[in-house]
């Protein structure tokens, strides 16, 4: 027989951006790996430079970055990271963003506004990525901006898991801040042993970001410990607004859980102030020291983000990661 024939060895490879070293560093101990060694900086005039220290070809690459404030850098660390690896022959490139920077510009509200989250998904299939890899994404329907597979991964099973052994025994409720999120709200009131359901009634002016108003709680409160979920908080304003409509409303107590804790301008002090008795979030975004308050408590999506990594890189199955009991 003519012709040359190789047996391959996948090579999986982790590479990470500057702005949350710490998370992909837990995600390549819980593979057993390392970090690819990365060189980056910003020349005078705030351009990047992104070079990797060693050799990526033919591997099995997955490049992890948290769209964190700035945003924009951060977003342009990323792409910079894919083409690198593209042009350096790695045979597939998944990008692994914990938080999906623009997810909340989902959709035209108004007329000659841009649908900001699908050029994100636009920008990164340019520069090479083969697959998207994500947690808790702002809409479902992200996942069909991107012309390739992408994960969409939950948190729900970590934070589910800590709020039933810390308040299990406790009178619960599921909240949910508005009327769209009802159905996170229904699989943690699964989690949670069928614990009744409620909602905030809110209003929201799309001229004025970051601001609205709860006007009213739909759904039996009183007397229990009210589990306000969210996928992430950003000024604080909804949802310690909400917190207050529940006490208002006879609930026993709040506590407070979402994926994401951006944690911009007035936020920390507003949950330092507001009437919930913790707040529980992950770390798919950094949460620099002096943004952290007695209340506030940070679980690690680490293991998650790992053993989806596993399974694509062994071609496994992701969605059976959800379908387990916790």
């Amino acid at each position: 027989m003519n012709g040359l024939k190789r047996a391959t060895e996948k090579n999986l490879m982790i590479f990470s951006g500057r702005s949350n070293v710490q998370l992909a560093e837990e995600v390549a101990y819980q593979l057993g790996t390392n970090l690819v060694p990365t060189s980056a900086y910003e020349f005078a005039n705030s351009e990047m430079y992104v070079r990797y220290e060693e050799s990526v070809r033919g591997s099995d690459a997955f490049v992890l970055q948290s769209h964190a404030a700035p945003v924009n850098e951060w977003i342009m660390e990323h792409l910079l990271m894919v083409d690198a690896l593209k042009r350096a022959s790695a045979k597939r490139i998944t990008v692994v963003m914990p938080y999906y920077g623009y997810s909340r510009q989902d959709k035209k509200h108004r007329g000659r506004e841009p649908i900001s989250a699908r050029l994100i998904a636009d920008l990164f299939k340019t520069a090479g990525a083969n697959r998207l890899m994500s947690v808790d994404l702002h809409a479902d329907q992200i996942q069909g901006y991107f012309d390739g597979p992408v994960d969409h991964l939950v948190a729900l099973p970590i934070l589910s898991k800590y709020v039933r052994k810390k308040y299990g025994t406790e009178r619960l409720a599921v909240v949910s801040p508005d009327a769209g999120r009802i159905k996170v709200a229904e699989q943690w009131s699964k989690r949670l042993g069928g614990a009744p359901l409620a909602f905030i009634h809110k209003t929201r002016d799309i001229t004025r970001p970051n601001e609205s108003v709860a006007n009213r709680v739909v759904g039996e409160v009183t007397g229990r410990t009210c589990i306000l979920v969210d996928d992430m908080i950003d000024t604080g304003g909804t949802i310690t607004k909400a917190a207050d409509a529940l006490i208002a409303a006879g609930a026993a107590d709040v506590i407070i859980a979402a994926t994401h804790a951006i944690l911009s301008g007035p936020a920390v002090d507003r949950l330092k102030n507001c009437n919930a008795r913790e707040v529980i979030v992950t770390n798919t975004l950094p949460i620099p020291s002096e943004r952290h308050f007695d209340k506030l408590t940070e679980l690690s999506i680490a293991p998650l983000l790992a053993r989806a990594i596993r399974a694509v890189f062994e071609d496994g199955s992701v969605t059976s990661l959800f379908e387990q009991t916790d």
